[in-house]
C-alpha cells in the first residue's frame, strides 16, 4: 500500500482519491475550499462537488499542503489547468525527488501553450527532475466514484513510474493501460473538450444524429493532426485518450463542456453559462490555446476555429455550422 496525496477536490479529484482509499492506500485529499474539508471529515461526503456519494471513512482531507504531502510517495494533481503552475509552486517546498507525480488535469496553459506535464516540469524542474505521468481517458468522475467499470491510460517517458501507477491504481472497476506517448495522451484529453463544446452546440440547436457523428469524426481528425504535429503517435489518438474520451465527452450528459455547448446552442450567453456552473469547463479556456497552438504548428482545425469564434461572440452557432458546411470541398 502507498501513501498518496491527491491535490484538487473537485469531482474528478474526489473520485480518484476515493478509489485509491478503497484499495487500502493511505490517501489525503487536498481541497482549496474549507467547506469541502469539513464535509469530508464530518460526513464522509463532498457535498459541494459530489453530493450524495458516500466516501471511504479512511479518506483524509486537508487544506494544508504540508499535511497533504507529508510522506506521500505518489502525488496526483487534479486542479484546473489555469492554476496548475501556481499550486505546484506553492507545493514545491514539500516535494521530493523520489515522488511520482501524476497529472490528471485535462487542459492547456493558455499563455505558454504548454501541456500540464510541461507546466509541472517548468516549476519542479527548478529543484529536481520530476518523475512525471499523465492520466487520461474516458472517465466521468461520478461513474468512477460509483464503481462503474472504467479504462484509462497512464503515460510517461519513465516506464517504471507508469507501471508503478498502473499497479497501484488498478481495481476491479478501474483498468489502466500504459503508454510512452505523453504528448498524445495529454493533447487528446485537452482538445476533446473543445470538440465537446461543438457537439453540445449541435444538441442545443436541436439537430439530429448525423451532424454529431460527422462532428466527432472530423473532430478526431483535427485532434490527430495537431497531436502528430506536436510529436504524438497517431495510434494514441485512436485509443482511449483520443477517440475514447472524445466519444464520451461529446455524447454523455455528465460532460460539462458539452453542457456549455448545449446552452450556447439554445441562445444563452457564455458569461451567464459559466457563472451558473460550480466546476470548470476546461474546453472554454482550452479552445483559444488550441487555436494558437494550431497556428504555431500550421495545422488546419476548422471546427476548433469555429468554436473559438462562437465563444468570442463573433458568430452565432448556426452561422458557424453553415460556414463549416460551405467550406471548399476536398478529399477525406
Amino acid at each position: 500500500m502507498k501513501t498518496i496525496a491527491t491535490i484538487g477536490a473537485g469531482n474528478w479529484g474526489t473520485a480518484l482519491a476515493a478509489t485509491f482509499a478503497q484499495l487500502g492506500h493511505s490517501v489525503t485529499l487536498w481541497a482549496y475550499e474549507a467547506e469541502v474539508v469539513e464535509s469530508i471529515r464530518a460526513r464522509h461526503e463532498n457535498e459541494l462537488f459530489m453530493p450524495g456519494v458516500k466516501l471511504p471513512e479512511n479518506l483524509a482531507a486537508t487544506c494544508n499542503f504540508e499535511e497533504a504531502l507529508a510522506g506521500a510517495e505518489i502525488v496526483v494533481t487534479v486542479m484546473p489547468s489555469h492554476v496548475c503552475g501556481t499550486l505546484y509552486r506553492q507545493m514545491l517546498p514539500h516535494l521530493r525527488p523520489e515522488m511520482i507525480f501524476v497529472s490528471a488535469t485535462k487542459g492547456l496553459d493558455t499563455v505558454r501553450l504548454m501541456r500540464m506535464s510541461e507546466v509541472i516540469q517548468s516549476v519542479v524542474g527548478e529543484s529536481f527532475a520530476p518523475r512525471l505521468c499523465a492520466l487520461s481517458g474516458p472517465s466521468f468522475a461520478k461513474e468512477v466514484a460509483l464503481g462503474d467499470p472504467t479504462a484509462v491510460v497512464v503515460a510517461s517517458s519513465d516506464r517504471d513510474a507508469a507501471q508503478q501507477v498502473q499497479r497501484e491504481f488498478a481495481s476491479p472497476a478501474l483498468r489502466l493501460y500504459t503508454s510512452t506517448d505523453v504528448v498524445g495522451v495529454e493533447l487528446g484529453g485537452s482538445v476533446k473538450n473543445v470538440i465537446a463544446v461543438a457537439a453540445g452546440v449541435v444538441e442545443g440547436l436541436g439537430l439530429g444524429h448525423n451532424p454529431t457523428a460527422a462532428l466527432i469524426t472530423r473532430g478526431l481528425a483535427e485532434m490527430t493532426r495537431l497531436a502528430c504535429a506536436c510529436g504524438a503517435k497517431r495510434e494514441t489518438l485512436a485509443g482511449l485518450a483520443g477517440m475514447g474520451d472524445l466519444v464520451l465527452t461529446c455524447t454523455g450528459d455528465l460532460s460539462r463542456n458539452r453542457t456549455v455547448g448545449v446552452e450556447l446552442g439554445k441562445g444563452r450567453k457564455l458569461e451567464e453559462i459559466i457563472g451558473s456552473m460550480r466546476m470548470v469547463a476546461e474546453g472554454v479556456k482550452t479552445t483559444k490555446a488550441t487555436v494558437a497552438l494550431a497556428a504555431k504548428h500550421h495545422v488546419e482545425m476548422p471546427i476548433t476555429q469555429q468554436v473559438n469564434r462562437i465563444l468570442e461572440g463573433e458568430v452565432s452557432p448556426r452561422e458557424a455550422i453553415r460556414e463549416l458546411m460551405e467550406r471548399s470541398l476536398k478529399e477525406e
